[in-house]
């Protein structure tokens, strides 16, 4: 992979003025387009185009922070030396992006707002980032994608599950191909009603951030709309690491169902605590999003919960076996759901600079907004114009028993659950308080 050496001179003024003016001698890449459209955030690109991942390396999603940074690595090499997915995308070579090879850079987020959107504008500034992508905190994807916007430089979205990232805090320069909480809580509800039964009563415990704000909301309507009871929700600060104080107050003899609306660490920690202290014994346990690292660290303490993942190696298709082989035999693990988002997301974006033939980011745009693809894995799916947001199956899961728990398997695939029995019109849901903003 080719990792570009850092400055600490920005040359973005410079960079403008050469694709304004017509420079020669600096390298533009992709020259003619350069010369047909205005400058704009970073293009046109000098050299060879930069993407800059921010990806949390610290902090409770630092787990999922790994796999993601994997994944772009992974993705990088395959666009400019061929493999994977690239050898079957029409739209992409093997050999770079527009004829030239893509260099990266990469960033702590510490899955904190503040530090991310300061590794984003150092990434825009100084290393003159075409694109960036990332997340795991959907705080941090909605702090960069605001950033991106103001820049005008794209933003793709890896893990970020809240309702405002494509809803009330959407943005033109960013989209995203995972599936929100509001989706979530719909392809839950039918095989959860199955399993439990209806007109049980339900506790709630969510990270107090957007996520989890939004996931805890999406519970509430959907399972209350299935004729479910909610007895109370309680916010839990981001990182904590001892929940006993919360679940002491879980109603014992009143809740059958407990939803841990966490992640990562957290949620690792949360679910692990609950069933130390029994609580098992006296309800079920409902973990709405979780994935391979989260369900590792969790162990035992998974049996049985209820989720849904980004997408899993079980999925068994053409896609996904490719990606998971090639993964597997560059690392030697198994990927995350995670992994699979990241790798999908730098893919997209390439794929969509060589069909518009150009870096100019609204043409790039125009070219991912309406797209229907079905090459990542999850079926047929359309990135939406009005919100960015991909229209996708959603899988569920349920926990294994650790004895049961091998070769990187830790939950059963329940259901894909199709996204015809998913999502929301334009002008329902989040989307209805989605205004995109300007293409320039």
């Amino acid at each position: 992979m080719a990792q570009r050496e850092k400055t600490d001179v920005s040359r973005r003024d410079v960079v403008k003025m050469a694709g304004a003016t017509g420079l020669s001698g600096l390298g533009v890449a992709g020259s003619a387009s350069a010369q047909e459209y205005p400058p704009i955030g970073n293009f046109p690109v000098q050299g060879n185009p930069t993407f800059g991942f921010t990806v949390p390396q610290s902090g409770p999603y630092s787990s999922e922070g790994q796999d993601e940074l994997r994944a772009y690595q992974l993705a990088v090499d395959h666009l400019n030396n061929g493999g994977g997915w690239v050898d079957n995308w029409s739209d992409l070579t093997g050999n770079g992006v527009l004829g030239n090879q893509v260099e990266s850079v990469s960033g702590d987020t510490a899955t904190d707002a503040d530090t991310a959107r300061q590794t984003a504008r150092r990434m825009i500034q100084r290393d003159q980032a075409i694109m960036l992508s990332g997340g795991s905190s959907s705080a941090v994807a909605i702090a960069i994608q605001e950033l991106c916007q103001r820049e005008k430089v794209q933003y793709m979205c890896c893990l970020t599950h809240s309702n405002d990232t494509t809803g009330k805090s959407c943005v033109r320069y960013s989209f995203r191909e995972m599936f929100n909480a509001y989706m979530t809580a719909q392809a839950l509800v039918p095989p959860v009603i199955e399993e439990y039964g209806e007109n049980n009563s339900f506790y709630q415990l969510y990270a107090d951030y957007t996520w989890g704000q939004t996931v805890q909301s999406s519970m509430s309507q959907f399972f209350g709309e299935a004729g479910w009871n909610e007895l109370d929700s309680v916010a839990t600060p981001l990182g904590t690491k001892d929940f006993s104080s919360y679940l002491q107050q879980v109603p014992r003899d009143e809740a059958d169902v407990l939803f841990l609306d966490h992640y990562g660490l957290d949620g690792s920690n949360s679910l692990t605590q609950a069933k130390e202290m029994g609580l098992d014994q006296d309800m079920e346990i409902i973990v709405p999003l979780y994935n391979r690292p989260m369900a590792q660290a969790a162990g035992g303490a998974i049996e049985g919960v209820y989720g849904t993942v980004a997408w899993d190696s079980q999925i068994d298709n053409p896609p996904s076996n490719q990606f998971t082989q090639v993964f597997q035999n560059q690392y030697d693990r198994i990927p995350s759901g995670v992994a699979q988002l990241a790798y999908a997301q730098t893919l997209q974006y390439a794929a969509a600079v060589e069909r518009a033939g150009t870096f100019y980011p609204p043409e790039v745009i125009r070219q991912l907004e309406g797209r229907q693809y079905d090459n990542i894995g999850m079926g047929q799916e359309t990135m939406r114009a009005c919100d960015h947001q991909a229209q996708r199956a959603v899988p569920v899961v349920k926990g294994l028993a650790e004895s049961d728990q091998q070769q990187g398997q830790f939950y059963e695939i329940v259901n894909v659950t199709s996204r015809d029995q998913l999502g929301y019109g334009c002008d329902e849901g989040p989307a209805a308080e989605c205004e995109l903003g300007p293409y320039e």
